[in-house]
């Protein structure tokens, strides 16, 4: 059986390759959490970055897009299948790492329990 992989939408997810996420609102299990500031629809690196707000004091969380359950247009909203408290222990969105970097990448993986790169 194939590995769930942490860098795709899920088909359930109700995600389109061509929609454009930035500024939707994101809802962890127990609450908002910000915005989608940025996203990619890369393969194998599907992910939205959120602007926290105030909420981390302006950190930037990357959240792969396999913890996304739903894509709500209507309500531009994004809701994630994590909580409050492991969003804000996530690592850092670090722009200039990106996920080139495979030991960023696996520690992203690691913290929202998918797997890294397979490499």
């Amino acid at each position: 059986m194939a590995a769930e992989n942490i860098w795709s939408y899920g088909p359930t997810a109700g995600h389109t390759p061509d929609a454009d996420l930035t500024g939707y609102r994101v809802e962890a299990l127990d609450g908002n959490i910000g915005k989608v500031d940025k996203h990619s629809n890369d393969v194998d690196a599907q992910y939205i970055v959120v602007d926290t707000g105030v909420w981390i004091f302006g950190k930037e969380v990357l959240l792969p897009a396999g913890t996304v359950t739903g894509v709500d247009n209507a309500e531009r909203t994004v809701h994630v299948a994590r909580t409050k408290a492991q969003i804000k222990d996530a690592p850092e969105f670090d722009k200039d790492k990106h996920l080139g970097d495979p030991a960023y990448r696996d520690q992203i993986s690691g913290h929202y329990g998918g797997h890294g790169s397979g490499h």
